[in-house]
């Protein structure tokens, strides 16, 4: 699956790259304060979701589900977005993002891996170098808002302080210090403000209040029937 980013390196030209994702993983469970696992573990158990196996836990979905669209296919009422840091590789140099790890909540009571497999993962059309930011990693905020009874709302807001530092999760999935080329990986999440429920349109921020900037991408749910 090709994505198309603007780079935009810290104090130099922003340049357009084409990259080719042919494996994307999701990084579950991956709080640095385990209280905080404990409670989103505790959301997911409330919609009959099952404790995971292993913390973190790093799920396989296809590449192809990657997208930069703006409106987004999903079977049936029971999906939601999560805003999560999205890390790649491209010629040699690491890359942060943000993408939401979309999940159908009904299927979660199955099977963890099958429902984010089945959603499309949503991700945003800008990139940071890593390098810029890693200094200063704890304080990048993470943000989501949905529009419930026709107003916005806001969903999550947490600081990246409370998630694994991304490359323990690099080590933790493939051994090394650094992204293979050709993989993109989500972080993690902050927990959901009023608890994880579905909305018709999903918009999400990454902050970083150290170089005033942000990442940002909405999208909007086009509910596809479920016919048996």
């Amino acid at each position: 699956m090709k994505l198309t980013f603007s780079l935009l390196p810290h104090n130099a030209a922003a340049t357009t790259a084409e990259v080719e994702f042919t494996r994307c993983v999701i990084a579950g469970w991956a709080g640095r304060d385990r209280a905080a696992i404990e409670h989103h573990i505790e959301e997911l158990e409330a919609l009959g979701v099952p404790r995971p196996s292993a913390v973190p836990l790093f799920y396989r979905v296809a590449a192809q589900q990657l997208t930069q669209d703006e409106r987004v296919e999903f079977v049936g009422p029971d999906s939601s977005g999560e805003a999560e840091v999205f890390i790649f590789s491209h010629q040699g140099t690491q890359w942060v993002s943000l993408a939401s790890d979309h999940t159908d909540r009904k299927l979660e009571t199955h099977s963890v891996a099958l429902s984010k497999q089945v959603c499309a993962k949503p991700v945003a059309r800008d990139a940071w170098r890593f390098d810029d930011v890693a200094a200063h990693w704890d304080e990048l905020v993470l943000r989501s808002w949905i529009v419930e009874n026709a107003e916005r709302v806001l969903y999550q807001e947490g600081t990246l302080a409370g998630l694994q530092p991304p490359l323990d999760l690099v080590r933790g999935a493939f051994g090394t210090d650094s992204m293979p080329e050709g993989t993109g990986m989500t972080c993690g999440t902050v927990a959901a403000i009023g608890g994880i429920r579905p909305a018709p349109s999903f918009e999400m921020e990454l902050e970083d209040p150290v170089l005033k900037r942000s990442l940002r991408h909405r999208y909007d749910l086009e509910i596809l029937p479920v016919i048996a």
